[in-house]
């Protein structure tokens, strides 16, 4: 059985320099689709659909994140941990033409383009949030309106998310200020698809100092098995597909029944948790936060006071 696919901080991978030409033949040709294909055009690609992997794969992944990337615009927005106030700001602009970069360039020609921005004092956290978010949001907006293909759009994301992978491995999270650090691990609601507000929200944790993790599309199995192997201090999960609290719920009941932290702290967050005020005290999470930087605030509390709980009396 193939290993849970759990990224670490500080030992990713990255692909950065490799031609994209064998990607984009793949994708073309199965792919290529109208947004809202005639009744007999939708019989036909829903024939086949159980038959391409690819497919299924590049629709249920790529392009919820660029769903997803102008949530991570608004949510992380004050999450910069070491912003420069001397550094020249990244406004609408230069990510708007980013985001046009990235359909003519391979993402090595991106990456010289944000090492020149970093050069003048940007921190990378600025290029997170002000530069490669904001540029993927566009790429949706521009697939939405026909302004390019489907095809120019999935491979315009990847090439950012290769830049994204690239910046963090060459600029790796701080270490423990002191003390022991503190461990967290973030995925997705298990049976949601959408990965990239788990991988953003983990980045910003872990450049934080935290030793964190996150788990790309988990199965339930999986996520507690990992849960009651490690003695994490919080767990993380993104909910954006419609689901009720007592779903939930049942999760975050098991998480705490197999836990090998007794006092391990849960923190939702996302489209769903957003949309019912009830929902965080009806799912039995600890909490939520409207953006990334309040959840960092909430969890630095919440993990010391655990922590104070579970010392002898």
């Amino acid at each position: 059985m193939p290993a849970p696919a759990i990224k670490h901080s500080s030992s990713q991978h990255t692909m950065l320099g490799a031609s994209a030409a064998a990607l984009r033949k793949v994708i073309a040709y199965p792919l290529k689709r109208r947004k809202h294909p005639e009744p007999e055009q939708e019989l036909a690609f829903n024939s086949c659909a159980m038959h391409d992997p690819v497919k299924d794969v590049l629709e249920n992944e790529i392009i919820p994140q660029l769903m997803l990337a102008h949530l991570i615009d608004g949510s992380l927005r004050s999450a910069s941990i070491e912003l420069q106030s001397e550094a020249v700001p990244i406004d609408a602009e230069a990510s708007i033409g980013f985001a046009t970069l990235s359909l003519r360039r391979e993402a090595t020609g991106l990456l010289e383009e944000v090492d020149r921005i970093l050069s003048q004092g940007v921190s990378v956290e600025e290029v997170y949030l002000d530069l490669l978010a904001p540029a993927a949001r566009h790429l949706g907006k521009m697939w939405e309106t026909d302004d390019c293909d489907f095809v120019d759009v999935t491979m315009g994301l990847w090439r950012l998310q290769e830049v994204m992978r690239e910046i963090s491995l060459r600029s790796p999270p701080r270490g423990p200020s002191g003390g022991f650090r503190k461990s967290a691990l973030f995925c997705p609601l298990p049976g949601d698809v959408h990965s990239f507000g788990a991988q953003m929200i983990e980045e910003v944790f872990a450049r934080a100092g935290w030793q964190s993790e996150v788990f790309l599309q988990p199965e339930r199995r999986e996520l507690l098995d990992v849960i009651a192997r490690k003695p994490l201090d919080l767990i993380g999960l993104t909910i954006t597909r419609d689901c009720s609290p007592c779903a939930v719920a049942s999760l975050i009941k098991a998480i705490r029944g197999v836990s090998a932290n007794p006092h391990i702290s849960v923190l939702i967050g996302g489209r769903a948790v957003n949309s019912s005020r009830a929902f965080v005290s009806e799912a039995g999470a600890d909490g939520t936060a409207i953006d990334a930087c309040a959840a960092l605030d909430m969890a630095q509390r919440m993990v010391t006071n655990a922590r104070q709980r579970a010392l002898p009396q």
